[in-house]
């Protein structure tokens, strides 16, 4: 097994999670930063950053960093830390092509003594089960004999400027004792907020996945008690400031429910709950609740718009936000392409509003055109998706200006005061 004072890291993915990982890290010790993509590979060596995680300025005091998109370019590396997506396929099933992708590149690098590290998110047991196997079938060497692994699950959250790497607590863990104590070790170099050595990777898989679905469910529960409230002619929102008021009870709002994480890690869990014989019942349920968001939202809107006796088809709508979440370009898993979907099915015109959105990114992913600027006064209905800090400084009346002269404006994200908004969750 390695020394500390020897480790030369490779980080293998150089996204959300991986790129500021190499950034900490280059700090201290040498870093080779690698990324399939050629055009990522570029905009890095050019210090631009294009998920806005890092600046420039970060990059460029990253002394010992380099960046390739060459495997070869990894072969003096003898940590190799794996943080590639692991996102779902459209049958809701975990997709770890990626993550074993990536186990085949390194296995084919490793050499005695090297150390693997995952930080993907997966379900209980992939590490050792699925990821191991790639690489010793790869590399021809053993398991804990020849060569070791860790597991250290990303805490990312995008767009947080306040909550970064250094500041998030980490969970660390080895496939032996000692294993488990140089993984906790190095990642102390660099999270000033310190770090909790779970007793295994089974663990610590297990930890980052119920983080996540503990979320989902909560905001699940929102959404079904914002349904509720709906039916009854309560203010959702109104409701949940009177219940704030006591000193436990947990502050969450309802939403869509998108994104790398929320949105996503709850199916892992459910897979490995499903393969072992179980039925996540509450799990699964939650995850309904969640997806089904989105439908509601424009059933909504269609009963407002005709009781204004505004023709829904045909009606031109401005949904004004597509990433996941507020002040962030991250596209991945964003449930407003489901808002949008819904409105085509009722022969709307949609021009999607997002100025944290390459238009050219989401024409890629999502096949939508992300439009330069709304026209004012054209908009049958405004939907406000996305609470950006743009749309929270233009007012009410800005956003009025942009619709007909009878329009509906629904907020989503409680952007408006109430008497400001015609529909709120």
């Amino acid at each position: 097994m390695i020394d500390l004072a020897d480790i030369r890291i490779a980080v293998v993915g150089l996204g959300y999670v991986g790129l500021p990982l190499a950034v900490e890290f280059a700090k201290r010790r040498p870093v080779v930063g690698f990324d399939v993509s050629g055009e990522r590979i570029e905009a890095l060596k050019s210090g631009i950053d294009v998920n806005l995680e890092t600046t420039a300025q970060e990059l460029s005091r990253a002394r010992h960093l380099r960046f390739t998109n060459s495997a070869e370019d990894l072969a003096g590396c003898n940590c190799y830390i794996i943080t590639v997506p692991t996102p779902i396929s459209e049958d809701k099933q975990p997709d770890l092509t990626l993550l074993f992708e990536a186990s085949k590149t390194v296995g084919g690098l490793l050499r005695p003594g090297d150390l693997v590290i995952y930080e993907s998110t997966v379900y209980p047991g992939a590490t050792e089960e699925d990821c191991v196997p790639i690489l010793e079938r790869v590399s021809g060497l053993t398991f804990n004999t020849d060569f070791y692994c860790g597991y250290s699950s990303e805490r990312i959250n995008p767009g947080d400027k306040k909550h970064r790497l250094p500041d998030i607590k980490k969970v660390t863990s080895g496939s032996t004792p000692q294993v488990a104590d140089l993984v906790d070790a190095l990642y102390r170099e660099i999270i000033t907020a310190g770090t909790h050595r779970a007793e295994s990777i089974r663990v610590a898989e297990a930890a980052k996945v119920i983080e996540n679905t503990q979320r989902d469910l909560n905001i699940a529960l929102i959404n079904e008690l914002a349904l509720i409230f709906n039916r009854i002619g309560l203010d959702t929102e109104a409701v949940l400031k009177a219940a704030e008021s006591k000193w436990n009870f947990q502050s969450y709002r309802p939403g869509l429910v998108g994104g790398h994480c929320i949105g996503v890690d709850p199916y892992y869990l459910t897979h490995k709950a499903q393969a072992i014989g179980h039925n996540p019942e509450v799990i699964l349920a939650g995850r309904r609740i969640n997806d089904a968001m989105a439908a509601h939202v424009v059933t909504q809107l269609v009963k407002q718009m005709a009781t204004r006796d505004i023709p829904v088809n045909g009606a031109k709508v401005l949904v004004m936000g597509f990433t996941f979440k507020e002040n962030c370009p991250d596209i991945r898993n964003t449930k407003v392409v489901d808002i949008v979907e819904e409105l085509l099915e009722y022969q709307c015109k949609v021009d999607v509003f997002d100025p944290w959105v390459n238009d050219g990114h989401a024409q890629r992913e999502y096949g939508i055109d992300v439009i330069d600027e709304p026209d004012e006064g054209a908009y049958d209905a405004i939907i406000l998706a996305v609470a950006h800090d743009q749309f929270r400084q233009m007012g009410a009346d800005a956003l009025r200006r942009l619709g007909k002269a009878n329009h509906v404006i629904y907020d989503l994200k409680y952007i408006l005061g109430r008497q400001d908004a015609d529909l709120r969750l």
